[in-house]
């Protein structure tokens, strides 16, 4: 038996849990450079559940597209947070204008399993997300589309 790689599911939707810091690593790198307006996010307390309707870069699927010589892709996603207790942010304007663009997602435990998620998005803005339990779901809702760019996401390092 060997370990799974990203080619086991360049051509299926992703469908990811976290429950542990690691396991969220794996879900922040698939995420990186994911973009979505502002107004696509939802808080829902009477269900202590957060979510975002984004769309990611399909970074499974770049090795594949640079060998073929095809365009990059993005799919839309749904990220959802169970068990929320509260949500913050910090530089985000909500409205049908803004744009937001994720950079990491990473989990700041706190006593007996709770803590919080923070989501940095690019230009200073963050979301904070409250947890009695780490539960995070990553899955993609729609069809891979060609990224209007048709580029791969740089960053300066």
């Amino acid at each position: 038996m060997t370990d799974a790689s990203f080619a086991d599911g360049a051509e299926k939707p992703l469908r990811l849990v976290a429950r542990d810091s690691g396991d969220l690593e794996v879900i922040s790198s698939l995420l990186q450079d994911a973009v979505f307006p502002a107004e696509e996010m939802l808080w829902k307390a009477s269900e202590r559940r957060f979510a975002i309707l984004l769309n990611r870069f399909r970074w499974e699927d770049k090795p594949a597209a640079e060998r073929r010589g095809r365009d990059f892709e993005r799919v839309q996603a749904v990220l959802a947070f169970e068990d929320v207790t509260g949500v913050a942010s910090q530089g985000v304007v909500r409205d049908a204008d803004t744009i937001l663009s994720l950079l990491t997602i990473e989990f700041e435990p706190g006593a007996d399993g709770t803590g919080a998620v923070l989501l940095t998005l690019a230009g200073d803005g963050a979301i904070r997300i409250e947890v009695e339990a780490l539960e995070v779901l990553l899955r993609d809702v729609t069809r891979p589309y060609r990224a209007p760019s048709r580029k791969a996401p740089e960053h300066d390092v």
